[in-house]
C-alpha cells in the first residue's frame, strides 16, 4: 500500500530545495564558483532533491510495481515509473540521467566539471517541479481508485 504521507513529506521536501536551489540561480556562473558556500549549497541541494525522488521512486515500485521491474540502478526507477504509468517515456528520458548527477555529486568523480553542475541547476529546477506535479497528480489520482 502506497505511504500518501511518506510520498508527500518527500516532495515537500523536494519543494522547499527546489526554492532555495532558486535563489541561487540567480547568481553567475563566476559568482558560485568563487564562493564555497554557494557551490556547496548547490551540490547538496542537488544531491537532496534528486535522492528525495529516487526515495519515492523506490516506494512506489515496491508498492505497484509486479516485483519483475528491471532496476539496476537508481536511474531505471525513474524508467518504471514511468511503466507505471505516473508521466510519460518522454519524461522519463529528460529525468532519468539526473541520478547519474547525484551518483557524480554523492562519489566525487574527478571528472565532474562545475560547469555541468552549474548548467544543472535550471534542468533540475524545471525537471523536479514537473515530477512533483506528475507525483501529486499520479498520487490523487491512485487515493480516488481505492
Amino acid at each position: 500500500m502506497v505511504n500518501k504521507d511518506f510520498v508527500l513529506r518527500k516532495i515537500k521536501l523536494i519543494q522547499e530545495d527546489l526554492g532555495r536551489l532558486e535563489d541561487l540561480e540567480k547568481y553567475s556562473f563566476s559568482q558560485i564558483v568563487a564562493d564555497f558556500v554557494k557551490m556547496s549549497a548547490v551540490e547538496r541541494l542537488l544531491e537532496k532533491i534528486i535522492m528525495w525522488a529516487i526515495d519515492i521512486n523506490q516506494h512506489l515500485i515496491a508498492e505497484l510495481g509486479k516485483g519483475d521491474e528491471k532496476v539496476r540502478g537508481y536511474e531505471d526507477t525513474f524508467w518504471v515509473l514511468a511503466d507505471l504509468g505516473v508521466y510519460s517515456q518522454d519524461f522519463a528520458k529528460k529525468i532519468a540521467p539526473s541520478a547519474g548527477l547525484r551518483n557524480r555529486l554523492v562519489h566525487e568523480y574527478n571528472d565532474t566539471k562545475v560547469e555541468i553542475i552549474y548548467k544543472s541547476v535550471g534542468e533540475v529546477i524545471s525537471r523536479y517541479a514537473k515530477y512533483c506535479h506528475y507525483i501529486l497528480k499520479f498520487l490523487s489520482k491512485h487515493s480516488s481508485k481505492k
